[in-house]
């Protein structure tokens, strides 16, 4: 594959397009480059005030509208202000944070960066006309699904383990919702991506020595830049991909570079566990979707 860049995006005019934590990092470099290339983009920020000030700094059609993935009913409201959506990329989250629990009793990490995506495309895929992109991590490999104790309440909470829990939902997901969208016949593609290793605000919300650490290499340049890291993502959104695919930086361990297929572990690519998982986060998300809204 070329070095494919933000140059290489085809015309978005006529295409709305939300991106999810888009007031900052990841998501505001992949909501300035589709802006850009004249996509109506939705900011949808748990902070509006920030999105505000993101969506200032961009070209072209924004909107900010608040949403806070850590709240089912935040992500009910939020949809039902959307009318018809051509892509969704999946891509807020928070990091290795201590423990703390969503509005919904969710672990936080869980429940922001897997179970209020899954809600959240689950309310909006009857107006999604072309693809679901949904935002992982190399830190997948890491991740150990527990179905049995997702929210860590009866283990030890582990930051990094519940982070990498989070991200191999988020592939595991990627791929199942692929899996259902054939089963029904849907045109609409499910599609993941990874940044590799950016620097972004996620390094700094530890809130532990970690975040020095991690600083430390950013200064140094061990990590991409934001507009970097987000291309796997704009290319999952705008180019001609392989359905259910993975998308990540084509560099050594898939760290840095420049967009290219990705591989992903064993317990990712897990059909049984991935069906599984499916139905925990539809009976955990239960009351925030209508019967109409639960993805078969």
């Amino acid at each position: 594959m070329t070095k494919w860049t933000t140059a290489d995006i085809p015309n978005q005019t006529g295409r709305t397009i939300i991106v999810t934590g888009a007031n900052s990092g990841l998501g505001a470099a992949t909501a300035g480059a589709l802006a850009a290339a004249g996509a109506r983009v939705i900011l949808a920020c748990r902070d509006v005030e920030k999105g505000k000030q993101a969506a200032a700094t961009m070209s072209g059609d924004t909107e900010v509208r608040e949403l806070d993935l850590a709240s089912l009913a935040s992500v009910r409201a939020f949809t039902d202000s959307v009318d018809n959506v051509d892509v969704l990329i999946n891509n807020a989250g928070v990091m290795a944070l201590p423990l703390r629990r969503t509005a919904d009793g969710f672990e936080m990490q869980f429940g922001t960066n897997h179970l209020g995506h899954f809600a959240l495309t689950a309310l909006l895929l009857d107006r999604i006309s072309g693809r679901v992109v949904t935002v992982s991590s190399v830190a997948h490999r890491i991740g150990q699904l527990n179905l049995a104790d997702p929210n860590f309440t009866n283990r030890r909470y582990d930051r990094w383990l519940a982070y990498g829990q989070s991200k191999l939902a988020n592939l595991m997901f990627a791929y199942e919702l692929q899996r259902r969208l054939i089963g029904e016949g849907s045109a609409v593609l499910s599609v993941a991506a990874h940044p590799g290793y950016a620097a972004t605000d996620l390094m700094s919300h530890t809130e532990s020595f970690q975040d020095w650490v991690m600083s430390i290499g950013n200064r140094m340049g061990a990590a991409q830049t934001p507009a970097q890291g987000a291309l796997p993502t704009l290319f999952a959104a705008t180019a001609e991909v392989e359905p259910g695919a993975f998308y990540g930086p084509d560099g050594f361990l898939g760290l840095a570079g420049y967009p290219g297929k990705s591989s992903s572990s064993a317990a990712a690519r897990d059909t049984k566990a991935a069906a599984a998982l499916w139905q925990l986060s539809d009976d955990l998300c239960a009351h925030a979707l209508s019967d109409s809204h639960h993805i078969a």
